[in-house]
């Protein structure tokens, strides 16, 4: 039998005595009054007297039948000994005859009375009432007399209940409630705790009260109630800590006992235990089943003191064991160590509801392959991190609140792991959360924002698994990797950065996948300085910059994204950089779709490009990038656009449906142009400007409403073995000092004609077939009509280019050789050249009137150039 049961048991047991002894002598003085008293009555035939301050009433007895005589009560008297001795004995002593005050006490007298006498009593007796009558059982149940009682003994606003080992939470009155009477529960669940209520003693114990209702242990320190419970061993004891500030305690938990505040109001602002040296509370082998919550703890260490504080700390938890603590406030104002340590092997607490907040160093440390779970606190305002995770700890953390802390908002680092879930990380000086050095946590579901400097910051080494988390508002970078750093990043939405959403650099890696970046400041994702990341599945969209930004000899596998609706490019690859970009949608940007310059390298390969205000692909200053097998369509500047000594291998792509050529070759640009098919677009095939040379080989070039390919301004290109077909133009046109080298070419079944070479044009031909073209400016010159009726502004036929001294027009005002003779006859007139034109007269732009058009139509400036594209300013801003 434990010490428990046996204290128990005599307490019991003495009680019993007491209580016999007193109803032997009442009885005793009964019988020999009552023995009077009969003689009295059988000679009268009245009813015996009841003299009031002698007899006891037993109120579990309504009445004794009238019949009965005074014989029957004699036998009854007799044998009342023997029923007290059995187990089932009545509260109250027998009431002798009719029990009259007995009837009016439970029946008759009022509800109101009786719960004025039933407010004197405490809580034992009450209960002992209660098993009198149904009416007793009612009343003595009332709400307001046990809150009373409830408020009396624990202080406590609201019923707590206890219906666990280690499980203690309040009951509020708008909360649903499976019991009639909470606050009876309460105490019924927490009658058999000890308090530490300094000057209340007389208040809990029956040796210091008049009265027997209550018997609770109280004592004036925790010490002193911890060291009772240990010398007793009791197991799963309830200390009540009332209010109070309770210095120099020396709480050193080393069995399973719950020690808890115990106040009105807000428990923590009126529990409070301290100290200034050592520990205030340390948990340590023997606490498995320890329970701490609702007090405030304060390590307050003398700052002139010599003693060094460094392993110090408000709450400790050490090897091999696993407290509750719950709803506490911990604060350590010492500048080194930690408010709460947890460390060592098997220590496992689970801290939750807690508020760890302004301390002069880390918040929580959790180390020595130490684990835990740590959930709803709050941990804010901190001097250093608010929590840090080192050596192979292994904590797990749900719905923590982490803000406005001086440092890090949460540092992992030196091998710490962790399972980080739905916490709420913000505000913090660095970043919200730092992995370094081996690291390896898993973050899940967390809300990362609005950090002073970043919001993930992976460096040294470090790893980590960062899921379905949202990392907002930053004031740098959402996702921070470098120095050989390989996390994964997926499923994220990271967006509205004041920089960039992921930034990779120092030889930085990393799997970034399946992430939603938008509404960054800067590039989406940047990648720089060697570093080599795979960035798949993700979305990169709405940016304020670019969408990827791979500069400084970046690498990385950019594959299967979705890159759209950006302000400036969608990739851009630069300085060196060689990323692979495979399988991606690059689209609907407002500027370029892909842009490499200044050495920018790579392979775009098996990419979707469309829908961009300028080119989808622009290529310049010796870039050399490998462009296969993508499709680009619906640029507003064209296809693909070489320009500024650019380069690269185009081949197998499809290029279709741009608003100005498929591919542009310019001012000394070199590419290699192989097995690509260019068609339907709204320009021209391919154009080739102001120097551009190129090697186009085995292309497929067809139904665009321009040349197919057209030279022009001293470029010197060379077509190979191409096929130049179905055109709503010429096939090929050469004109401006351009020449070109035509080896095995296919020009046929073209509106204007197959190869249109203008004045001074001698290209090196060699084995091209020219074969089936629609020769309609010779057919409409044969039949009178003016060249604009042909091709409106929208195209450039080349016929005989004429000028009228008459009219003064220049030869930026071209006439064809029909309105020479019709319009302009007898004027003073000058053959110019042979090229490409649409007759201004025809559209109606000179001062006389075609006679051979209808309505003048608006002319439009000739267009023989792409836009300029904007310049990057990411040199500028990086």
């Amino acid at each position: 039998m434990s010490s428990q049961n046996t204290r128990t048991t005599r307490y019991s047991t003495r009680n019993t005595k007491n209580r016999s002894n007193v109803k032997q002598s009442s009885t005793r003085r009964h019988n020999e009054e009552g023995g009077r008293d009969r003689s009295n009555s059988n000679s009268s035939g009245e009813e015996n007297d009841i003299k009031p301050g002698r007899i006891r009433y037993n109120l579990r007895k309504r009445s004794l039948d009238s019949s009965e005589n005074g014989e029957a009560g004699d036998q009854k008297d007799a044998q009342m000994p023997k029923r007290r001795k059995s187990s089932s004995r009545s509260v109250a002593p027998y009431l002798k005859g009719n029990a009259v005050g007995a009837r009016y006490i439970q029946e008759e007298l009022p509800d109101e009375v009786l719960l004025k006498i039933l407010s004197y009593l405490l809580e034992f007796d009450l209960c002992r009432v209660a098993c009198v009558c149904k009416r007793f059982r009612t009343i003595a149940n009332d709400t307001e007399l046990w809150k009373k009682l409830y408020q009396e003994v624990f202080e406590y606003d609201f019923p707590l209940l206890h219906p666990e080992p280690r499980v203690f939470k309040f009951l509020h009155p708008q909360v649903y409630c499976d019991y009639d009477n909470p606050w009876k529960e309460s105490f019924r669940q927490l009658c058999k705790g000890i308090h530490v209520r300094p000057g209340f003693r007389d208040l809990y114990h029956r040796k210091y009260r008049k009265l027997k209702g209550r018997d609770m242990k109280c004592f004036e320190t925790i010490e002193f109630a911890y060291d009772w419970v240990v010398t007793e061993e009791l197991e799963n004891q309830i200390i009540f800590v009332h209010s109070g500030i309770y210095h120099r305690e020396y709480l050193f938990i080393d069995t399973n006992v719950a020690i808890i505040g115990a106040a009105s109001g807000n428990v923590i602002d009126h529990v409070i235990i301290e100290r200034e040296s050592e520990s205030t509370v340390m948990f340590v082998e023997g606490a498995k089943d320890a329970y701490l919550g609702y007090v405030t703890l304060r390590f307050s260490p003398d700052i002139t003191s010599s003693v060094p504080h460094h392993k110090h700390y408000a709450l400790e938890v050490t090897d091999h064991c696993s407290p509750v603590i719950d709803s506490c406030r911990i604060k350590s104002t010492s500048v080194v160590g930690a408010a709460v340590c947890v460390s060592g092997t098997g220590a496992d607490p689970f801290i939750k509801h807690c508020k760890i907040k302004d301390c002069e160093n880390v918040g929580l440390y959790v180390t020595d392959y130490a684990q835990g779970t740590y959930e709803d606190n709050e941990i804010s305002g901190n001097a250093l991190a608010g929590i840090w995770v080192k050596n192979h700890a292994n904590p797990i953390m749900r719905r923590n609140h982490i803000h406005h802390g001086r440092d890090v908002g949460i540092f992992t680092f030196d091998n710490g792991l962790g399972y980080f879930e739905s916490n709420d990380i913000h505000n913090n000086r660095i970043a919200g959360f730092e992995v370094k050095a081996g690291a390896n946590p898993t973050v899940v579901r967390c809300e990362i924002h609005h950090g002073q400097t970043g919001g993930v910051y992976v460096h040294e080494n470090g790893r980590g698994q960062f899921i379905e988390n949202k990392i907002h508002s930053n004031n740098f970078a959402g996702v921070w990797i470098t120095s050989n750093s390989d996390p994964t990043i997926r499923k994220n939405d990271i967006y509205n950065g004041h920089q960039g959403g992921v930034y990779i650099f120092g030889e930085g890696r990393g799997l970034i996948e399946h992430n939603n970046i938008y509404g960054n400041a800067l590039a989406g994702i940047q990648i720089r300085t060697n570093s080599h990341p795979i960035v798949r599945h993700n979305k990169i969209h709405h940016g304020q910059h670019g969408g990827i930004y791979v500069h400084e000899k970046g690498q990385g596998l950019i594959e299967e994204n979705e890159v759209y609706a950006n302000t400036l490019a969608g990739v851009w690859i630069t300085t060196g950089s060689t990323p692979v970009l495979r399988r991606n949608r690059i689209h609907s940007g407002k500027q370029v779709g892909v842009y490499f310059y200044d050495n920018g390298h790579g392979v775009l390969e098996n990419n979707d490009i469309f829908n961009h205000l300028y080119s989808g692909v622009q290529i310049r200053t010796g870039s050399n990038p490998i462009i296969r097998k993508n499709k680009i369509w619906g640029g507003q500047n064209g296809g693909i656009l070489v320009y500024n000594s650019g380069l690269g291998l185009i081949e197998n792509n499809e290029i279709f449906d741009n608003a100005m050529a498929g591919v542009w070759i310019k001012t000394d640009s070199n590419p290699i142009l192989r097995q690509n098919k260019i068609y339907d677009g709204r320009d021209g095939g391919i154009c080739i400007f102001n120097g551009g040379k190129g090697i186009l080989e085995e292309n497929d070039i067809f139904r665009n409403a321009q040349a197919g390919v057209l030279i022009s301004t001293n470029s010197h290109p060379s077509l190979r073995r191409n096929r130049i077909f179905d055109g709503n133009a010429a096939g090929i046109e050469i004109t401006n000092n351009a020449t070109a080298t035509l080896e095995g070419n296919k020009i046929f079944n073209n509106k204007f004609g197959g190869l249109c070479l203008a004045s001074g044009v001698h290209p090196k031909q060699k084995d091209n077939i020219i074969t089936g073209n629609h020769n309609m400016v010779h057919r409409a010159v044969s039949t009178g009509q003016c060249l604009y009726k042909i091709s409106s502004y929208t195209s450039f036929p080349m016929h005989d280019f004429y000028r009228c001294r008459t009219c003064n027009t220049t030869e930026r005002n071209a006439i064809c050789v029909n309105c020479i003779k019709t319009c302009h006859a007898s004027h003073d007139v000058e053959f110019i050249r042979h090229d490409r034109f649409f007759c201004d007269c025809g559209a109606g732009t000179l001062n006389n009137q075609c006679q051979l058009q209808g309505e003048p139509t608006q002319d439009t400036d000739t267009l023989y150039d792409s836009a300029a594209p904007m310049e990057t300013h990411t040199l500028r801003v990086n």
